[in-house]
């Protein structure tokens, strides 16, 4: 009972915590209808198209959990000089994120992933792209606006390995914020980035792939000496293993239906930098987590969890 008296006083610190999420910018668009009939022209599925919606996706599906969370969320990264980049700056604006720190590239399109749902079954995913890393100019830009917003509490460094992170710019985040909380959620072509931070979020096939072993514990360890950071590992089904240098802790899956894991990194992500904004220890942190990923994987797409919803969950325990 005193743990979850503690879990619940943290998520009524979440409010008004200032977050910066630096990373790759997605726009994610669903094109939902149904499938009664196979095409003549080709052996595929016809999609007769109901609706369509669009929501943030990528680094900014984690500003967006923020901000259901009820933290001041300020979004730093790139678009393109497009449609899709006006409109996904249009979506976070109606979310009550902060924009100031998004830069229109010239030499990039809005990463886009168009997903095609019939009878709320996922049938097809299209990427717009270009994954090359961002001009001096545009890395300049990005370092300056960091250097300049001093009041935040947190920075969320969310790598989708789409041009955005480079090594400069971690080093300059890690200089710029040396005594802030700093969580990266990373890309295996990134290791070498991410040592001496406050927390490294790998899920079990990136750990794997930075590492070479198949064991997620003797992984976890190799990667908590390596980085010299914590590691929390997400393993889906199997939970949650948080490596510190003392001990490791196996946090097991809340889920309780699930319907689409797509975005929930994000979510845990996010969940995890604000309650350690809030005053939790890693292992709080992780549990409330933990609590968000489980409501999360119960959602259609890039969805984001409430305090309520978390708050609830715990209820239940």
């Amino acid at each position: 009972m005193k743990m979850k008296t503690k879990l619940t006083n943290i998520l009524n610190n979440f409010k008004g915590k200032k977050i910066m999420i630096i990373g790759d910018i997605m726009l994610d668009k669903y094109i939902f209808g149904k499938v009664e009939r196979i095409s003549p022209e080709a052996p595929v599925q016809v999609v007769e198209v109901e609706k369509e919606s669009y929501v943030p996706g990528g680094a900014a599906n984690v500003a967006n959990n923020i901000a259901s969370l009820d933290g001041n969320a300020y979004m730093v990264g790139i678009v393109g000089d497009d449609q899709q980049g006006n409109l996904l700056i249009k979506e976070l604006n109606e979310r009550r994120i902060d924009t100031n720190g998004i830069f229109i590239a010239k030499d990039k399109p809005t990463t886009q992933k168009v997903r095609v749902l019939g009878q709320k079954q996922q049938l097809l995913r299209i990427d717009y792209e270009k994954k090359e890393y961002i001009n001096k100019e545009t890395e300049d830009s990005i370092i300056n606006f960091i250097k300049n917003k001093k009041e935040i509490d947190a920075i969320i460094i969310s790598d989708y390995a789409k041009g955005v992170i480079t090594q400069k710019l971690v080093d300059e985040i890690k200089t710029i914020s040396k005594n802030k909380i700093i969580i990266v959620d990373p890309k295996p072509k990134h290791l070498n980035f991410y040592k001496d931070v406050t927390l490294i979020t790998p899920n079990t096939k990136e750990a794997i792939e930075m590492t070479g072993i198949e064991d997620i514990e003797s992984t976890g360890k190799h990667l908590l000496k390596q980085l010299n950071s914590p590691i929390l590992i997400t393993r889906g089904e199997k939970g949650m293993s948080l490596f510190e240098k003392e001990e490791i802790t196996n946090i097991p899956t809340k889920a309780k239906e699930v319907y689409d894991v797509s975005g929930a990194g994000d979510t845990v992500v996010a969940a995890l930098t604000i309650s350690l904004t809030a005053g939790a220890t890693l292992k709080e942190a992780a549990t409330l987590a933990n609590h968000a990923a489980g409501i999360k994987v119960g959602k259609l797409g890039t969805s984001t969890v409430t305090i309520d919803e978390i708050r609830q969950s715990l209820e239940n325990e």
